[in-house]
């Protein structure tokens, strides 16, 4: 694979309330999908917003994972952004079912030199074709 990154973009619609306004649970879910997709975690930092909210960020070998929640919308923005071969997916994957999410959309993002990413060569399985791709909320990319 000759891209530098792949960056995911997700949102995650109608969450477990208690969820998004816990900082322990919402850092533990983070680590958690940093190791689901085999990264390796350099730290963390997280904040308990008042009178809610929360937001992190996990700091990887291989990039980073960042969350922001809105407990008040049921709602979470999240990124991963993954270089070294890893596919950020899984990670994405786990951290829907971990906050209940009934809704989602996610845009993945190639990242790298334009020579690369012009290139005809197939960078990423089978199932991605584009260098972007937005994914309407509940039609995910097939293997997640």
């Amino acid at each position: 694979m000759k891209t530098i990154g792949r960056h995911l973009i997700a949102e995650f619609y109608r969450c477990d309330l208690d969820t998004l306004n816990n900082v322990d649970r919402i850092r533990s879910f983070m680590l958690q999908a940093a190791e689901r997709i085999g990264a390796t975690v350099l730290g963390s930092s997280f904040h308990k917003f008042k009178p809610q909210g929360v937001s992190g960020t996990v700091v990887i070998s291989e990039s980073h994972l960042s969350v922001h929640t809105w407990p008040e919308y049921g709602y979470v923005a999240a990124d991963i952004y993954t270089c070294g071969g890893l596919d950020p997916r899984p990670g994405f994957e786990q951290l829907r079912q971990q906050l209940g999410a009934d809704g989602w959309r996610l845009q993945e993002i190639l990242r790298g030199l334009p020579e690369d990413l012009d290139s005809n060569e197939m960078l990423l399985p089978d199932d991605i074709s584009i260098i972007t791709r937005m994914v309407p909320e509940h039609e995910l990319v097939a293997g997640v």
